[in-house]
């Protein structure tokens, strides 16, 4: 097993910190696993432990696939760095504007939401750009009937303004579609963040292979789609999230640099 050993003392972090570093740091090697992602451009984030509302965020320039848990930047709510990373300069960019705004409106306005992810990937891009949304026509897209919600494009994230207008039309969903842009997914855990993003993402690739088929769709009847989403929110339903967790990390164990360090 390729475990590395944790600097946590040595930057002076916590364990607790350490280990949310470690899991968003496996989230970014996910998504390059599953080539989801877009270059530098896209982010993952992580709350930290405590009343200052401290977040993690990918340092600008490094690539999903090698993220390491000690790359992580720690900003606060305004995007100003609480530490100063090894081998910065102290006049480039620590990370994405577009990404802070993002992201801070989200661990601003949901306690619940440890963990966010954002994503410009081809299938979610193209759902995002049709009128419609994403349709009920496949089991993955019945996971998020009723449970999805919409934020309309106002142009490159750099407007503080705009966290209010994404947070309310969030709500208390976990997945929401940014129109014209891509996908935005949260949850408690690294694991149910995980989760969320590969139903939405296959349920957009889904519906991108349908259409693009030319034959008319199937719709399952109303009650049928009330009832599937009702399932994949039951206790039981949820307790599933953390072994697929615990299989997706089996993805990426031998990876190097490790991503625990």
């Amino acid at each position: 097993m390729n475990v590395a050993s944790p600097p946590a003392s040595r930057h002076g972090w916590s364990q607790e910190e350490w280990q949310i570093r470690c899991d968003l740091a496996a989230l970014y090697r996910l998504c390059a696993h599953h080539r989801w992602t877009d270059w530098i451009y896209t982010h993952i984030s992580a709350r930290v432990p405590g009343p200052e509302h401290h977040f993690l965020l990918n340092r600008y320039g490094v690539m999903h696939h090698e993220m390491r848990a000690s790359d992580l930047v720690k900003i606060d709510v305004n995007g100003n760095p609480v530490e100063e990373p090894e081998g910065w300069d102290g006049r480039s960019a620590l990370v994405n504007a577009a990404g802070f705004v993002i992201h801070s409106a989200v661990h601003m306005a949901r306690e619940d939401a440890h963990f966010v992810i954002h994503t410009h990937t081809r299938d979610g891009m193209a759902v995002a750009a049709q009128k419609h949304g994403l349709l009920p026509i496949s089991q993955h897209a019945l996971k998020f009937y009723g449970h999805l919600a919409y934020h309309d494009y106002e142009g490159i994230a750099l407007d503080e303004d705009e966290r209010v207008r994404l947070t309310k039309d969030l709500g208390s969903h976990n997945a929401m579609i940014l129109r014209n842009h891509g996908l935005l997914v949260c949850g408690p855990t690294a694991g149910e963040a995980y989760h969320e993003l590969y139903y939405l993402e296959r349920a957009c690739s889904a519906q991108v292979a349908a259409l693009a088929g030319g034959g008319e769709l199937v719709f399952p009847p109303e009650e049928v789609r009330r009832h599937t989403a009702e399932q994949f929110h039951t206790p039981s339903a949820s307790s599933g999230k953390e072994f697929a967790w615990g299989a997706a990390l089996r993805l990426i164990e031998n990876d190097k640099p490790d991503y625990r360090s």
